[in-house]
């Protein structure tokens, strides 16, 4: 088993119940498991460690098949091994989005299908790119996007 960073693990990053359902392949290549070192080094990590608490990420790396297989876009981030999406339990997913957004460097930030009222409804995406911390904030809700965390 390979190790990404001290908490997390190339195989939870690449775990998926549907590529094992549809027999997909969701080994990553060499340029998509640094990604993935990277993104587990600053944003999983300070997260573990902020929250102190163990969690596993919910859709790390995604092979181009299986993000299909999710009718995701084929440029996302999940096939660069550049995004990560994640809940840590017991942690409303605005607030932990907040906190991300104020504490982290990373590329994208998305409150996903967040229900204010229910803070265990949703997730968080977000991505990390060495050289591209863009610092983008956005929430999707209803099928559509906007600017900065909506809650």
């Amino acid at each position: 088993m390979m190790q990404l960073s001290e908490h997390f693990s190339l195989s939870e990053l690449t775990r998926s119940d549907l590529a094992a359902r549809l027999q997909i392949d969701n080994t990553p290549g060499p340029q998509e498991i640094a990604c993935l070192k990277q993104l587990a080094e600053n944003i999983l990590e300070p997260v573990r460690k902020h929250y102190n608490k163990p969690f596993r990420p919910n859709s790390g790396y995604r092979c181009l098949a299986l993000n299909r297989a999710l009718k995701s876009k084929d440029s996302s981030q999940h096939v660069k091994g550049q995004a990560v999406d994640i809940e840590v339990p017991g942690v409303s997913n605005f607030d932990l989005a907040e906190w991300m957004y104020q504490n982290l460097q990373f590329d994208q930030l998305i409150l996903e299908c967040y229900k204010p009222g229910d803070p265990n409804s949703g997730w968080v995406h977000c991505s990390f790119v060495a050289d591209q911390c863009r610092q983008e904030c956005l929430t999707f809700s209803d099928g559509s996007f906007s600017q900065g965390l909506i809650g």
